[in-house]
């Protein structure tokens, strides 16, 4: 017999990508527009854990069975709540996530996938891994439905300092709370291989050093090697390039 939480869970997944109506019981129609978003989220393959099969292709009678097998998210109140997305853009997002990711999960191999697709000319699997432990804020190797909701939030919707803050901790690469030379260098590495090589005109070689050396006379106000987040704020919202790609976000979605 389900458990009250395993109906609740499975009422909060259906609401959540509008497949249910949970007044009368019935599976709603799905629309068929397409938005930016799905066609970007069909990119999305599935995690499976230690499986080549997908959710659809098992063979699964017992709810008790799919409720370990699925990953269902939080309800969709709660995520309202959490970023600053509609209840419909939510659903949206979601439907798109879970046709392709039935597990509601994605591991590391498959964002690396995603971005690949995005610079086929390019190699970048360095930015990507960066870019997905930035994701991973429970760091348990899996990127899942509310991972990507709140991320994507801050990343559209954010305020200045809501944006910079997630920055930083992306170029924070060990979490310490401060930026070294080290892994700055990284980063504009990773970029650098993702996309410098095939730009027009195409960046120098030496061009990530310059940037790092760059980043670091303007940023490292005390000149000890690192920066910190209060040095960070403070310049990037000093910096009129910095702010205005900041508010270029607004308009992504």
């Amino acid at each position: 017999m389900k458990s009250r939480s395993q109906d609740q869970s499975l009422s909060d997944s259906r609401e959540l990508d509008r497949s249910y109506d949970p007044l009368t019981g019935n599976h709603l129609s799905k629309p068929n527009k397409k938005t930016i978003k799905q066609r970007f989220l069909k990119l999305l393959p599935c995690y499976h854990s230690g499986s080549s099969l997908s959710v659809d292709q098992r063979s699964i009678t017992d709810e008790g069975e799919l409720s370990t097998v699925c990953y269902r998210p939080e309800g969709l109140d709660s995520l309202v709540q959490q970023t600053k997305f509609s209840k419909k853009e939510l659903q949206v997002l979601y439907r798109g996530f879970k046709n392709e990711c039935p597990s509601g999960v994605v591991n590391e191999d498959a964002f690396k996938s995603i971005y690949s697709k995005f610079f086929p000319q390019g190699d970048s699997s360095m930015y990507a891994h960066f870019l997905f432990e930035a994701f991973d804020t429970t760091d348990n190797g899996l990127v899942s439905f509310e991972d990507f909701a709140v991320s994507l939030s801050i990343i559209l919707r954010g305020s200045i300092t809501d944006k910079l803050n997630w920055a930083f901790n992306l170029y924070d690469l060990n979490k310490d709370g401060c930026i070294t030379k080290e892994e700055m260098t990284d980063i504009m590495q990773s970029i650098y291989n993702m996309m410098g090589k095939h730009t027009y005109p195409s960046m120098r070689v030496s061009a990530p050093k310059e940037h790092v050396d760059c980043f670091f006379q303007k940023m490292d106000k005390n000149k000890d090697g690192v920066v910190t987040i209060e040095e960070f704020l403070e310049t990037c919202q000093k910096d009129e390039n910095i702010m205005h790609s900041m508010h270029l976000f607004h308009n992504v979605i």
